[in-house]
């Protein structure tokens, strides 16, 4: 079996939707370093679909971002979906399997929604420990995402301390989702650049930018289906001089550009990487 694909820490990479399919194989080599695809959304497609899947994955890096595992949830895991990923990381040669830190269902089923975490040490505990379940069970260590969030069930403890808890005590890395500290920090009133700083540079995995809705000066949406804000790119920038330059993913799930703007977009991705490798070798 072939080793998994590594990614550069200057990889900038696009989300892999089907209706991108076209435009992403015709797309020059080298106009985006990796994509980004929802297992559930692949697992078991085969015919014309599944062949262009793998001629994309034979081409640039992989990586897998789950929707559904509900890792913070009440219901068992569900480890036979986890052996079905396995199986197709090992098929497309994948590195790195991330997943929301939140809830999306219960015993009952799915709610196809990420739903927030309380912020209580039994929740650490809880969550760490399915976390490390699910590590044992893929063969390597995952990423979680902090999540965008409008009501919380219960804070005993910061958000950011919640987060550094359950990566100390599960072990795992983080996704970091700028645009979800921009959105949190103006819905829930703390300072961006204070949680970006106390977050473990060493554990960011890979990083994801996006665009969100201005509902009103303090409400900001996640919609992931607009352009990325300036207070977004800014925060990148700094979460770059700050961590050091990490893989970034450009998301966008619906209200599509052409897809030239999105490599437009994917451009200034690659001008802020690109920055901050220059200042990491002017420091060295």
């Amino acid at each position: 079996m072939s080793p998994a694909r590594q990614l550069a820490p200057d990889a900038a990479g696009l989300g892999l939707r089907r209706s991108l399919l076209g435009p992403l194989r015709a797309a020059d080599p080298g106009s985006y370093d990796f994509l980004e695809t929802a297992p559930e959304n692949w697992i078991g497609v085969g015919g014309e679909l599944g062949d262009q899947l793998h001629e994309l994955s034979a081409r640039c890096p992989l990586v897998c971002h789950g929707l559904s595992l509900s890792v913070g949830g009440p219901a068992p895991l569900d480890e036979t979906f986890l052996a079905k990923v396995r199986r197709f990381m090992d098929d497309h040669r994948v590195a790195i399997y991330s997943e929301h830190l939140s809830a999306c269902g219960d015993s009952r089923g799915q709610l196809y929604d990420l739903l927030p975490l309380p912020f209580t040490e039994e929740a650490v505990r809880h969550v760490s420990a399915r976390i490390r379940r699910t590590q044992d069970l893929l063969g390597q260590r995952i990423a979680v995402e902090n999540i965008s969030y409008y009501a919380a069930p219960f804070q005993a403890m910061p958000e950011i301390d919640f987060i550094n808890a359950v990566l100390d005590e599960s072990g795992c890395d983080l996704l970091l989702d700028v645009n979800n500290i921009v959105v949190n920090a103006t819905n829930h009133g703390y300072d961006a650049s204070g949680f970006l700083r106390a977050l473990a540079g060493e554990r960011i995995a890979y990083v994801h930018v996006a665009g969100h809705y201005d509902e009103a000066e303090d409400l900001k949406v996640d919609t992931h289906g607009a352009a990325v804000s300036d207070p977004v790119w800014d925060l990148l920038a700094e979460a770059y001089r700050v961590h050091g330059p990490k893989p970034t993913l450009l998301e966008r799930d619906f209200n599509f550009p052409p897809f030239v703007e999105l490599l437009d977009e994917l451009g200034t991705v690659r001008r802020h990487l690109g920055a901050a490798r220059r200042d990491d070798r002017r420091a060295a």
